[in-house]
């Protein structure tokens, strides 16, 4: 186990719900299985660390998350930290579970997922969170941050490197969502109070509807096709947007952290 000398010192960050279910993540864990970035990190060593901070109060979701990266990274080893020591469990499924917070527990991974952790925490303390959690980043390594619903149909998350955030992913079941804008509910901390008009991520919900709705010719051929002739009409718009090559389960919308980078 790769650790520094903070190893044994008291969890940064405090209890939160812990609430969880199984399967819940499936999305951003198909996410990251496919991300080019992700797999770059995951694949810069013969056995990257990953971490999942804050699992909650049953660890289903870190095995699964271990899981559906093992293809990827078949040696990888995994370890989910939670902050409440009364959650903790014995290892198994190759999986270790252990004390941690914020700190990351003196480790050194080369990802961490932090899943409806800082939704539950006051918007100015983001930015420290995620500079304690940056620094413990092996070189070249990731943060996955955001949230999502009770079940898992509709996600947003943030990916972090060394310097900072550099993308906004919004995630959802085509069959559950009948406009974009309804993701705002599910937005990360560091955005979710600023969806308002004169703000980037309020122009970009509000463009996603607009080229929502001019794609609705598409609609005979099902909401996975509609979602693709919208974001070609996004980026006709100017929002530099990625389009998945291919076919995918998820409406997925992506963009560079400077399109929806808070004004002021």
């Amino acid at each position: 186990m790769r650790s520094d000398s903070r190893r044994g010192a008291k969890p940064s960050g405090r209890v939160t719900r812990g609430t969880t279910n199984i399967n819940r993540l499936r999305r951003v864990d198909r996410w990251m299985a496919h991300e080019p970035a992700i797999i770059a990190a995951l694949t810069s060593e013969p056995r990257p660390l990953i971490v999942d901070l804050g699992y909650g109060a049953r660890p289903d979701t870190c095995v699964e998350m271990a899981h559906r990266l093992r293809p990827v990274a078949p040696d990888l080893e995994m370890v989910g930290l939670e902050i409440d020591p009364e959650r903790i469990v014995e290892p198994y499924d190759r999986v270790r579970f252990a004390l941690g917070g914020f700190e990351l527990a003196g480790l050194h991974p080369h990802l961490v997922r932090a899943f409806n952790v800082l939704r539950q925490y006051d918007e100015h303390e983001v930015a420290p969170a995620w500079a304690q959690m940056i620094a413990q980043l092996a070189p070249g390594g990731l943060i996955v941050e955001g949230t999502c619903d009770e079940i898992g149909r509709r996600c947003a998350w943030v990916l972090l490197d060394a310097d900072g955030p550099r993308q906004l992913t919004l995630c959802w079941a085509p069959a559950h969502t009948a406009r974009p804008s309804e993701l705002a509910e599910r937005l990360p901390k560091a955005l979710i109070h600023h969806n308002v008009p004169g703000e980037r991520i309020h122009e970009l919900l509000a463009t996603a509807d607009r080229c929502w709705d001019n794609a609705a010719g598409q609609t005979v051929f099902g909401p996975r096709a509609r979602w693709r002739q919208t974001l070609h009409l996004m980026r006709d718009a100017g929002i530099d947007v990625e389009i998945p090559r291919g076919r995918v389960v998820d409406n997925l919308l992506t963009v560079p952290w400077e399109t929806v980078a808070v004004r002021g």
